[in-house]
């Protein structure tokens, strides 16, 4: 799940009741949070470009980074910075084999854009 909150108290604090529930229940829901602290983070970790890269990895499974590029019609380097940014927060994964792959069948984004007031 990928989601905005500014509020990091909030934020630790749900982390820890998810870990008691955890720990209680011995074992977890298998649900990777993503959390950014504002719309322009989330929009500057997953641009438009890095979108479409998850989901056509989605789509074709692990694949080469050169192979991935060239299915999606882009650059190698641009692909590789891509994968790399993408890898760091987690939203791709190197297989053994060294290819890349979106280790997620869904991915959900939960957040509200509101004026500031």
């Amino acid at each position: 799940m990928i989601q905005i909150r500014s509020d990091t108290s909030a934020v630790i604090s749900d982390a820890a009741k998810g870990f008691v529930n955890a720990w209680n229940k011995g074992s977890s829901d298998p649900i990777a949070t993503f959390t950014f602290s504002s719309p322009a983070q989330l929009f500057s970790i997953i641009t438009p470009k890095r979108w479409e890269l998850i989901e056509h990895l989605q789509k074709i499974g692990p694949s080469s980074i050169r192979g991935l590029a060239r299915s999606l019609g882009r650059d190698v380097k641009r692909v590789h910075d891509d994968v790399t940014a993408l890898t760091n927060w987690g939203l791709v994964e190197r297989t053994k084999d060294a290819k890349v792959c979106v280790p997620f069948d869904v991915i959900h984004a939960d957040f509200d854009l509101r004026a500031v007031a």
